[in-house]
């Protein structure tokens, strides 16, 4: 779902997806600007009921009947009745009339008490707020507070052109440099109904399983160092450093960025299969030698689960839905036309670490399966980048959607553009926007130094969460 502020309206956008045939379905209500309100779908969806108050907090378009109406996004220090996003919020006024404090729920019985950790953490990750309320070690329920860095991303992108807009992509969440350009060039290309040359459609699609191996690999190795195993992450972290290099061969750019354009793609050389085929079997050896160790095992199995219903109530997606048995892939559900992917291969769906774990050691396996197949459809071809107004097939300026497959899970980007092909509007939505709710959940009767463990074992972004 997407706020929007046309000046004289407010408006809502509803995007409706369907796995399998690709199935697409927008729907726009225009708001009484003196007072905009939607009736809600909180209780016919949970992610729609969190876009809802996302969009309330921004835009100020209140959702009727929302079971759970408190604050999302603005933080309870924030002033009431400023909504950031309206064209007309000018600049942020004093802080002032406090509206809170924050309504965490309250546990209380015999033995109950609250650890409080965060936002500030030691270490080099985005900040969030975790409130544990506990019985020793064995955590009753868990709360997560983000968006304290909320940081008008989709706003930056109004006025840009879509060449610009790239960059700023790329850097919505830093390690998904490629998923974020890619659904952005595709959104473009989609509201200009532009038709992609395939060989430039295979590069990309390589591309996204390079991030997808260099992301994965780094958390097998992180996982294995939570639970004391330090030698596997440095074996982790070699292997990353090898993919690390291979990227800049490729791009240029160690994390990739720079060769997702609009209408293209460029790049210096395609990557090598038989050397990924190496990293491939020495990744499957590091997972071997992981689950070979007693103690790992025994502190992954049953840890954190996420049951399959859970994960699908909660709209999960990613790695984070398939370890709880939850097919849901835009590689395939949402396929690119001409572009072929090998059929996935299923494994451990229990919803615990150990089943993110073997997920992770699975998808390394099909994406050095995938880049080779698809390098070999390639051929000797490079950079393939034809100017987007040589591609238009129509001269009309409106909306586009693009989805992939980032490595978290599934990413989508919808862009408006005016006459000139500039960008007026620009909504993103990460993965973790979905799957941060699912924490808390896995949470429930596990103990508290296991959480480092379960919340690598998701791993989400806060930068594409806050945005």
């Amino acid at each position: 779902m997407a706020g929007h502020d046309d000046g004289d309206a407010l408006r809502v956008v509803y995007l409706f997806l369907g796995p399998g045939a690709d199935r697409r379905v927008e729907l726009q209500l225009r708001c009484d600007p003196d007072d905009p309100r939607v009736p809600s779908l909180a209780g016919l969806s949970f992610p729609a009921g969190r876009f809802e108050r996302e969009i309330r907090d921004l835009f100020g378009i209140v959702p009727d009947g929302h079971p759970m109406p408190s604050r999302l996004v603005r933080h309870f220090h924030w002033p009431r009745g400023w909504h950031p996003m309206r064209r007309n919020a000018g600049a942020p006024p004093a802080f002032g009339e406090v509206d809170g404090p924050f309504s965490f729920r309250t546990v209380e019985g015999p033995g109950v008490y609250e650890i409080p950790v965060g936002p500030v953490h030691a270490g080099m990750i985005g900040p969030g707020h975790f409130r544990f309320s506990v019985v020793g070690e064995t955590v009753l329920n868990l709360k997560a507070r983000l968006w304290f860095v909320h940081r008008g991303i989709e706003t930056l992108f109004e006025g840009t052109t879509p060449a610009d807009g790239v960059a700023l992509a790329e850097r919505v969440s830093g390690d998904t440099s490629v998923g974020h350009a890619l659904a952005f060039c595709r959104a473009i290309e989609n509201a200009l109904d532009a038709t992609i040359d395939p060989a430039a459609q295979r590069i990309r699609a390589i591309l996204l399983e390079l991030e997808r191996l260099y992301n994965h690999i780094g958390d097998i190795g992180a996982l294995a160092n939570d639970v004391g195993h330090g030698i596997i992450n440095n074996q982790a972290l070699r292997i990353r450093e090898q993919l690390l290099r291979i990227n800049d061969r490729v791009t240029g750019h160690r994390l990739l960025r720079g060769a997702i354009v609009p209408g293209g793609v460029r790049i210096r050389r395609l990557p090598d299969p038989a050397e990924l085929a190496l990293i491939a079997a020495d990744c499957a050896e590091v997972a071997e030698l992981t689950l070979n160790h007693s103690v790992v095992r025994d502190r992954f199995t049953g840890t954190a689960v996420l049951s399959h219903r859970q994960a699908t109530d909660l709209g999960t997606l990613g790695y984070v839905a398939r370890a709880s048995g939850v097919a849901v892939d835009a590689r395939y559900d949402h396929p690119v036309p001409g572009l072929t992917y090998p059929p996935a291969e299923t494994g451990a769906a229990d919803g615990d670490v150990l089943s993110r774990f073997l997920v992770r050691c699975r998808e390394i396996q099909d994406s050095v399966r995938i880049v080779t197949a698809l390098a070999g459809a390639v051929g000797t071809t490079t950079s393939r980048e034809v100017p987007l107004a040589t591609l238009c097939t129509t001269a009309a300026r409106t909306s586009g959607v693009g989805i992939v497959e980032g490595w978290r899970g599934t990413i989508v980007h919808r862009v408006e553009l005016d006459a000139q092909g500039r960008l007026t509007r620009a909504r993103i939505v990460d993965p973790s926007f979905f799957n941060w709710p699912a924490l808390p959940v896995a949470m429930a009767d596990t103990i508290v130094p296991d959480f480092p463990l379960a919340n690598k074992s998701f791993n989400l972004s806060y930068a594409g969460n806050d945005l």
